[in-house]
């Protein structure tokens, strides 16, 4: 061949006619190119909205004219419900049986209790303890409820421990079937998802004056408005824990031919059993939280105590009550805890032996102590910590409110929060045009998740300005943002650095414990007596009180990161930050935006709280619709704030579509 030859012509072009792209071709690349810009073209469109909107709607806040006056209708209710609750079939029929189970449960286990004595019930905790989880849980068993008798505490820790017995096996048996209804259907998991909000969101003192029309002032409106706060977390944990159930072995149960019946009890549920775990945890957390408020309706007890001393400003008083609270909660947790890391194990030889001497022990103790006619707590066995407790806080107001060199006190440091944070978050809110509002929340809601998300969050938040309290709300959520920004940057962070290090872990537990157990009113005064009266010192109780359950969800999710991967990550030479930033924290994105959402709807939680230190806004007119019996007032704050909650539920969690997508990207 020569080095000169003529190259070949080129193939014709012509001899096949161009084919049109169609949408089976060129369309999911279109909608490749579309979702690759998707930020860039909401925030183009929202740009243009925006400038539409300043030209054709001005500014302004939400119209008078689209406001809706709800104070008639609600009162028309409440006088209906007065007239007819001691006579219509459905209080006759219905709600007056659920009264009467409720009061014959509680009645029961309280029985129970009083007729073991304070060694019977000590010695079956000890029993109990030692058989789930060993002698040091043991001990301590013993040890708290020998402290709950030393602060003079034991027949109202009885009161509450029969109650809270009650409540938590309700709340966890609904909430286990709704988690179950949520977690093997997406149907009812959307279904579920608002119901859920509802119930979590919706302060307890907007509730309180429904549930003591209907059922009156006692036990069923306390163990009822218990369950209604703490069965949502067992529903969303269990939910949880299903969905995430390893697609390798439930395709490998479906291979060998199980039906759905059996997936769901040799599969599913064991891979949830830690995302079940903490469900019980959560519920029992929050239904001893709410001990307190459900003291105001008449629950008794320990919160009952706490709330007296509060009424006085006894902190001493109120902290001999909290303290049998955060006890009980520590006890009740370990023994939860060690009884579920022995589900699915064979039992120990001469397992059957030990829990009949257990029983047999318990009862000896018992029968002993009725025949030596000590059934109560000795008074002679008490000590008083209120004197101490008040000399502690009195000397911490007058040294560290005011004048502390370089640092300065408390008090500058609310001051400065509120003048820097606070104040520009709320009047910046409140200056923006409420339909700017509403196309904010849109655009962001549409971003993480779909147009579903993106008009039940607008629709969510347009009905606060229809139920007329749009300032008010607005004030409510920039408390809520600098809340949720302070909790998540503290509980992230250390949930991070506890799954990381299981020697911190340990050490955090107990605190975690405290601040989620210790009843708000309990460290409301300490809190008020540093920070004084106002919306940094409500902030700071939502930080307290959210930041457990954060810690907690991101603890467990780190954790639960499959070792394979870490391994994997091991032998290719990456750093334990590389780990920590390319592979745990990706792999537990569902529980990061589980820890966002339980950050966000405990911090609303405890907005009402806020309202009695000087929080102002929503919180406010909830607690006064309950101590005036005003339905109206208190109704609608309550519905607003979980308007509220609903929206920022809907700008912070991405949809199941849009998580899977993320994750595919």
């Amino acid at each position: 061949m020569s080095a000169t030859a003529t190259p070949a012509p080129p193939r014709p072009t012509t001899t096949t006619p161009p084919v049109p792209a169609t949408a089976t071709d060129a369309g999911p690349g279109v909608l490749r190119g579309l979702a690759r810009h998707r930020g860039r073209l909401i925030g183009a469109g929202a740009a243009v909205a925006l400038a539409l909107g300043a030209v054709l709607l001005g500014g302004g806040s939400w119209p008078t004219s689209l406001a809706v006056d709800l104070s008639g209708p609600l009162e028309r209710t409440s006088d209906w419900i007065i007239d007819n609750r001691d006579g219509h079939p459905l209080f006759l029929y219905f709600l007056g049986h659920v009264s009467n189970a409720v009061v014959v449960s509680v009645r029961a286990v309280y029985l129970l209790l009083l007729a073991l004595g304070w060694a019977g019930v000590t010695a079956a905790a000890g029993l109990l303890a030692w058989r789930v989880a060993g002698v040091r849980l043991a001990l301590t068993s013993v040890a708290a409820f020998g402290a709950c008798g030393l602060l003079g505490m034991w027949v109202p820790t009885m009161q509450t421990l029969a109650l809270m017995v009650v409540a938590v096996a309700a709340s966890v048996l609904l909430g286990g079937l709704l988690g179950l209804a949520a977690g093997l259907s997406d149907r009812m998991d959307r279904i579920l998802r608002p119901v859920l909000d509802t119930m979590q969101v919706l302060p307890a003192f907007a509730y309180l004056l429904p549930v003591v029309l209907v059922f009156g002032i006692g036990v069923p409106a306390a163990v009822l408005a218990t369950v209604v706060y703490a069965a949502p977390p067992m529903a969303r944990l269990t939910a949880l824990g299903l969905r995430g159930a390893d697609a390798g072995v439930m395709e490998a149960a479906a291979s060998l031919g199980a039906t759905g019946r059996q997936r769901l009890l040799t599969a599913r549920l064991p891979l949830a059993r830690k995302e079940l775990l903490l469900g019980v945890n959560q519920s029992i957390m929050m239904a001893l939280g709410m001990a307190v408020i459900a003291s105001v309706i008449g629950a008794g007890g320990l919160g009952d105590r706490v709330y007296q001393a509060l009424a006085s400003v006894d902190v001493g008083a109120a902290l001999a009550a909290g303290v049998p609270i955060v006890l009980l909660a520590v006890v009740l947790d370990r023994v939860t805890a060690a009884a579920g890391e022995r589900l699915g194990t064979a039992p120990a030889h001469g397992s059957r032996l030990r829990w009949a001497v257990a029983l047999a022990a318990t009862a000896a103790v018992a029968v002993a102590g009725r025949f030596a006619d000590r059934l109560t707590w000795p008074d002679a066995w008490t000590l008083d910590v209120a004197e101490p407790v008040n000399t502690a806080v009195d000397w911490m107001t007058a040294h560290l409110y005011s004048g502390v060199p370089f640092v300065g006190g408390t008090a500058d440091w609310a001051a400065g929060f509120t003048t820097w944070v606070l104040n520009p978050l709320r009047d910046g809110l409140q200056w923006l045009p409420w339909w700017s509002v509403l196309l904010t929340v849109g655009a962001l809601a549409l971003l993480i998740g779909t147009w579903r998300t993106a008009v039940t969050a607008v629709l969510a938040m347009a009905a606060i300005g229809v139920l007329g309290v749009w300032d008010p709300a607005l004030d409510t959520l920039s408390q809520v943002l600098a809340a949720v920004a302070v909790t998540l940057l503290l509980g992230v962070a250390l949930g991070i650095a506890a799954a990381r290090s299981t020697r911190l872990g340990r050490a955090l537990r107990p605190v975690l414990d405290v601040f989620q157990t210790m009843p708000q009113f309990v460290y409301l005064i300490p809190v008020v007596a540093l920070f004084g009266v106002g919306r940094a010192p409500a902030v700071a109780a939502a930080v307290v009180y959210a930041l457990p359950a954060v810690v907690r969800i991101t603890a467990q999710g780190v954790r639960g990161v499959d070792p394979a991967a870490m391994e994997s990550s091991r032998s290719l030479g990456a750093t334990g930050r590389q780990q920590l930033f390319q592979v745990q924290l990706p792999l537990a994105r569902p529980a990061l935006l589980l820890a966002v959402n339980q950050g966000v709807v405990l911090v609303l939680a405890v907005v009402v709280i806020g309202g009695l230190v000087g929080g102002g806004a929503l919180g406010y007119d909830a607690v006064f619709g309950l101590a005036q019996g005003d339905l109206a007032t208190g109704l609608v704050a309550g519905a607003a704030i979980v308007c509220l909650g609903l929206t920022l539920d809907r700008v912070t969690q991405p949809t199941r579509r849009r998580h899977l997508a993320g994750k595919g990207a």
